[in-house]
């Protein structure tokens, strides 16, 4: 305001001073004249300058409002996305009816095309979609495809096929193309040929393949295209078309192709052979000695190994060879390797060491065997190999009952999370050492430590129960119906080009699944974000195990850099998110009110029997999302007079499962740990193990358990349940970050 003041004290000033000129006008009035004018001159400098301030204060409050509109336009976009056509229609079209020009606007006009699409309103997308192309040109090819389906559904040919003729032209590379190739070619077969040469990792290609080998099965070219970009989880018969029948053209890119997909299927004897024949790399030649060792045989492994060193001794995986070489070897051989592997490779110096010692002890060399064991602890001492000679140790020890020792002796693994499978199980046992030997602030580190290092682990549960936090027990878990938090999280993808990201955002899954698949760079060796990507779209496109097994199977990586690029991946919500998703939400929602029992508790035993693959069968006869044989369904179907039923449907399969594990609880008194074992082991045997193992330490009853399979079922489930409730529950969410901010400020 300080500009309007001075203005209005020069005007002051030129009124008084027209004044006295006025009364001087008898003298000489023109230096009286000019001083008037310098005034005037002045006081419209001022007003021009406090003008200009007005204008800019107000363009800056319109700029603020305007970015506040289009803030609000873009979070109620936002907020759509997970709705039906029907519930946002009345929202999109009011953003898209925006006078203003936004990206809001643009994806509202898009979104709004979609869904008149599938309603089949050709004539009304049109009017949504006319010249968004040119506004939105992100998804340019997109749209126009759009336009060009909805010309179709108007019975407009000549412009639907000028719109995709221009989409071609201008849009040569898009796959967006191929999608148009594929429509083209429902009435001109020319144009499916122009697809499988110019798009092979079109989703719409390999369909056509399949469709070609359905009819001809020697038909190479389809069965190599297949097993060059196809990574359908089934397609091992081509594979093996391809290995028994056209060994001879086959070149090495197609052999590693062929390896590659085998790898991935866990056929390691037909890996090793393949890559056996494929380009000479430190890779193919680890992968094909590990295939032969891993399938037994040990000839073969150790030559591929032994070809490995000779012919790329400095690479990371000849080091990898050399410990597998030991594994394989008499004493003094295994032993040559393994000092080779300390010399030259220190990256695995830890597990060479571990190796040695255990040779030592084999051969009775007990100096040699300690030696080795306390070079391990003296320069590997942060090593997960240490951490597991620890644990072992330490195990030892508080069997024949020195939990003193197995405490002291586990120290060194309490202070930073190691990459070690049992590091959270050997913190957990060490806090109940240490409880059992009265030194609860020691115990309550250690069971805070394993919640903060390692919390998706079950041990993390198992610690937070003793610590007293309101999680559940293996007694008490029935009861508990938390608060759950189904706020959807939206991270962008990792890669991917800013076309794939804006697909993935909007919710057009199987038109970023296309593009995604134009932007692999190796259709069978995907990088980790690659491969997660993958898996987070499949999961979007309702297939669930497959998208949960692509992103479970990063944990098999090997390569530092793939390691770090997964540990990176795993500090993100979206991770976690992606191995523990919450499908058929309503349905578990539902029937664990009507049974009374914890709907996590409900979906990790789903998650756990099927990885909420609703037709899925098992070699027992086990059928649908909860894994229920036929004879109890059809028992359960009598005690609640569910009169027609099939296990594959999700909400029947549920139902029944529901009631079955509640009856599981009531059979045991509401021990959710007993009622989970005999779900999977059978009634008959949990009875068993009741009257022959102590049930007052749940820890050591799940650790007596004799079978395998159903201890880790056991650990499984309640792991399950943990992540689930660490996730969805705001209240544990919150908990342990601040446990983990606790425990870093602590160290």
């Amino acid at each position: 305001m300080l500009i309007p003041r001075i203005a209005n004290r020069m005007l002051k000033l030129k009124l008084r001073l027209n004044q006295k000129a006025k009364n001087n006008s008898q003298g000489n009035p023109w230096r009286n004249y000019s001083l008037v004018a310098g005034v005037t001159v002045l006081l419209f400098a001022l007003s021009l300058s406090w003008i200009q301030m007005q204008t800019r204060k107000f363009k800056s409050q319109q700029a603020s409002k305007l970015r506040q509109e289009l803030a609000q336009q873009s979070a109620t976009l936002k907020a759509t996305l997970s709705q039906s056509p029907s519930q946002r229609a009345a929202t999109l079209r009011q953003i898209a009816e925006s006078n203003r020009l936004s990206r809001a606007r643009h994806r509202a006009r898009y979104l709004l095309g979609v869904d008149l699409l599938e309603q089949r309103q050709g004539a009304a997308a049109l009017e949504v979609l006319e010249d968004l192309e040119k506004e939105y040109p992100l998804l340019a090819p997109q749209i126009l495809f759009q336009k060009a389906q909805a010309y179709r559904l108007n019975q407009q040919d000549k412009k639907f096929e000028a719109t995709l003729n221009y989409l071609q032209k201008n849009y040569p590379n898009s796959p967006v193309v191929g999608d148009a190739l594929a429509l083209l070619g429902e009435q001109n077969p020319e144009y499916k040929l122009q697809l499988i040469n110019r798009f092979p990792d079109h989703p719409h290609t390999q369909k056509i393949a399949r469709q070609i080998l359905a009819r001809n099965q020697e038909n190479l070219p389809m069965l190599l295209l297949l097993a060059k970009y196809s990574r359908d989880v089934e397609l091992n018969p081509v594979r093996d078309r391809l290995v028994l029948q056209y060994p001879a053209q086959l070149q090495p890119e197609d052999w590693e192709a062929i390896a590659d997909g085998y790898w991935r299927a866990g056929e390691n004897r037909k890996a090793a052979d393949a890559y056996s024949l494929a380009s000479s790399t430190p890779r193919n030649l680890y992968r094909a000695g590990r295939g032969f060792h891993l399938n037994g045989n040990l000839d073969s492994a150790t030559r591929a190994y032994q070809r490995l060193l000779e012919e790329y001794h400095d690479a990371r995986e000849a080091g990898l060879a050399l410990l597998h070489l030991a594994s394989i070897s008499s004493g003094d051989e295994a032993v040559v390797y393994l000092e080779t592997a300390i010399a030259k490779f220190p990256a695995n110096a830890a597990q060479a060491y571990h190796a040695k010692a255990k040779i030592h002890d084999a051969f009775q060399k007990s100096t040699a065997a300690n030696q080795a064991r306390q070079k391990l602890l003296a320069d590997y001492g942060d090593s997960a190999t240490a951490a597991d000679y620890r644990w072992q140790t330490a195990q030892i020890l508080a069997d024949t009952g020195n939990k003193q020792a197995a405490w002291q002796w586990m120290q060194p693994v309490l202070t930073a999370p190691l990459n070690s499978k049992f590091a959270p199980q050997a913190l957990y046992w060490t806090g109940k050492w240490a409880k059992d030997l009265g030194q609860i602030e020691d115990a309550q580190t250690a069971w805070k430590r394993a919640i903060a290092f390692y919390p998706q682990s079950y041990w993390a549960w198992r610690s937070a129960v003793m610590l007293g936090w309101d999680v559940g027990d293996f007694s008490s878990l029935r009861q508990r119906n938390p608060e759950l938090d189904f706020t959807p999280i939206y991270a962008s993808l990792p890669m991917g080009s800013e076309a794939l990201q804006e697909l993935y955002f909007l919710g057009q899954y199987r038109d970023a699944w296309t593009l995604l698949q134009s932007e692999i760079e190796h259709p069978q060796q995907l990088s980790v974000n690659e491969q997660f990507t993958e898996g987070l779209l499949l999961l979007k496109l309702g297939q669930i195990r497959q998208g949960i097994k692509q992103i479970l199977d990063l944990a098999e990586r090997e390569s530092p850099q793939d390691r770090q690029e997964w540990s990176a991946l795993r500090k993100s919500p979206a991770y976690w998110h992606g191995l523990f998703p919450f499908p058929y939400r309503q349905e578990i929602l539902q029937y664990s009110q009507q049974e009374k029992i914890n709907p996590l508790l409900m979906i990790s035993v789903m998650r756990k029997e099927s990885t909420f693959a609703p037709e899925i069968d098992s070699a027992v006869g086990a059928v649908g999302l909860m894994q229920i044989v036929p004879p109890t369904a059809e028992w359960v179907a009598e005690q609640i007079n569910l009169e027609h039923y099939t296990l594959t449907k999700p909400e029947d399969n549920i139902k029944i499962g529901s009631w079955y594990l509640a009856h599981n609880h009531q059979r045991y008194d509401n021990s959710s740990l007993l009622a989970v074992a005999s779900y999977n082991a059978g009634t008959g045997n949990v009875n068993q193990w009741i009257a022959r193992y102590d049930l007052a330490d749940s820890d050591r009853f799940v650790a007596a358990i004799p079978f395998a399979e159903t201890q880790d079922y056991v650990e499984g489930v309640f792991g399950n349940y943990w992540n689930y409730l660490r996730l969805y529950n705001p209240q544990l969410k919150a908990k342990i970050n601040g446990l983990v901010a606790e425990v870093k400020a602590g160290n």
